[in-house]
């Protein structure tokens, strides 16, 4: 007997203690979001912090009031029927405590907004080019640039052997300094696609035919991954991002490299950034 319960009370100590979220990655019985490593993903986890809260205190206020109904004006307790049905104070109530809330939930979430949709003058551009099922990531000719490659996931073998996550790992990161405006331009070469990384706070749509941009800036050197979020086909699980933060000295070194392992007479077009404003 005593051996059955041991499974049971093991399980329900792990429940019993959320995980803390992965560095960059999700974590097995993760019961937050991953560490913030951006302005924007940092204000999205204080804006989210805040919901819960809001949310919870009227989810406790409303449960008190059915409780108070069922206990206090049940058939036993309240055998006669109220005959009120209206009340100037409750109504005036009801209609102002509520508007208060979205405008106390509007204020940071504008905020957030604004700061998510006001792209700043990018250091460096790339962009995501989404496909079925893997990514393209292409470097401004005029930021020292110049090349494009494709990235695809590792197989889970492949993954394990070079101590990589798997399912998240990929054969070519996408590397970028940290410190430094990014701007990514987003696009999809089929059906739509999208551009997710949660650490970062993006998450961008990549449709074909239209150009969407986001930009994130970190100062936390690692690897961070993200995944398309659209149900764009039978392998969307299988096409990950892996975008590697490294110091501009190391970025600058890694595109001599990547210039020489990348270039080809028939690789892909050579590419320049676009004006922010082309959205």
């Amino acid at each position: 007997m005593i051996r059955l319960w041991k499974p049971v009370v093991l399980l329900l100590l792990t429940m019993a203690m959320p995980a803390l979220a992965g560095n960059g990655q999700p974590s097995m019985w993760e019961m937050n979001m991953q560490p913030p490593v951006t302005e924007v993903a940092e204000d999205i986890y204080s804006l989210h912090n805040i919901l819960l809260w809001v949310i919870t205190a009227i989810s406790l206020f409303v449960l008190g009031l059915l409780v108070y109904v069922m206990v206090h004006f049940n058939e036993k307790a309240h055998p006669v029927p109220s005959k009120l049905t209206h009340h100037t104070g409750l109504e005036i109530a009801w209609t102002l405590i509520p508007a208060l809330i979205l405008v106390f939930v509007a204020i940071p979430s504008f905020r957030l907004l604004r700061l998510e949709v006001e792209l700043p003058k990018p250091d460096i551009t790339v962009k995501a080019i989404g496909h079925q099922w893997y990514w393209s990531y292409e470097y401004a000719a005029d930021q020292n640039g110049g090349f494009a490659f494709d990235s695809y996931m590792l197989s889970r073998e492949e993954a394990v052997k070079a101590n990589q996550p798997a399912l998240l790992a990929v054969d070519n990161e996408l590397v970028l300094p940290a410190g430094k405006n990014i701007l990514v331009q987003v696009l999809g070469a089929d059906v739509i696609h999208n551009f997710a990384v949660i650490s970062f706070g993006v998450r961008m749509d990549a449709v074909p035919g239209r150009l969407n941009q986001t930009w994130f800036k970190t100062d936390k050197e690692g690897v961070y991954y993200g995944q398309c979020s659209r149900l764009c086909g039978t392998n969307h699980a299988f096409m990950p991002i892996a975008v590697r933060i490294v110091s501009p000295e190391k970025y600058a070194a890694w595109l001599v490299e990547a210039k020489k392992k990348f270039a080809s007479a028939d690789s892909a077009t050579q590419v320049a950034a676009l004006p922010v404003a082309a959205q």
